[in-house]
């Protein structure tokens, strides 16, 4: 579990095919505060996909990158030198900074353009309509593994699905976000209480109509 509060911008030392296909990774970064207490199993948070440790270094740590996380995220677009948003898991005697971040990535977005305001940066993200009626605005997502509030989104059916979030100075500072050029690819989280809400509400149309089937053949 996480917060969404990134500790520090890290760097990609290499990134290599593995598992019996090639089809999975092994990712090693470069990032003091991460891998200072990092042990066998334990999760971090690279650009808002949880990993697993496998390995540690001197200020490094490997994680596999399994094909689930590739195919969802833009980890395989990772190069060495690439810089990535860090966050261990949150220790439970922690305040919550930002929002619930499981680090289970939904999908992706793209930067469409970014609007710099007196102090802060206005980003605008096209996403997908699978993603789109998770996302509210005032509402948390996560970009990149930053926990940010929801400044503006299209309406609803829109042809094109976008979000806006407005960045200060310090999330510009400390993030990659800072540096986001247009047409990039973000990593998206959206909030896990709409999930549960949706599967829920799904849970339940779906029990009351199977009931309504029956009551319906046993008056037949």
């Amino acid at each position: 579990m996480f917060t969404g509060i990134v500790e520090e911008l890290g760097k990609v030392i290499s990134i290599e095919p593995a598992g019996a296909n090639g089809e999975a990774a092994l990712l090693t970064v470069h990032g003091p505060l991460a891998s200072s207490d990092a042990a066998h199993g334990d999760s971090i948070s690279v650009n808002g996909v949880c990993l697993t440790v496998v390995d540690r270094g001197v200020d490094t740590f490997t994680a596999d990158v399994m094909k689930e996380s590739l195919d969802r995220s833009s980890l395989g677009g990772l190069v060495p030198g690439s810089p990535v948003n860090l966050e261990r898991a949150m220790p439970a005697h922690s305040r919550l900074g930002g929002h619930i971040v499981q680090g289970h990535v939904d999908g992706t977005a793209t930067l469409l353009n970014r609007n710099p305001g007196d102090n802060w940066d206005v980003l605008r993200f096209g996403m997908s309509p699978e993603l789109s009626p998770y996302v509210v605005e005032k509402g948390s997502i996560t970009v990149d593994g930053t926990s940010l509030t929801v400044s503006a989104v299209s309406a609803p059916g829109a042809k094109d699905e976008y979000f806006e979030v407005s960045l200060i100075p310090a999330t510009l500072e400390a993030t990659t976000l800072g540096g986001l050029a247009v047409g990039a690819t973000v990593n998206i989280e959206v909030d896990v209480i709409a999930k549960y809400v949706e599967r829920i509400t799904a849970v339940a149309q779906a029990r009351s109509q199977g009931q309504a089937r029956v009551q319906d053949g046993t008056r037949a």
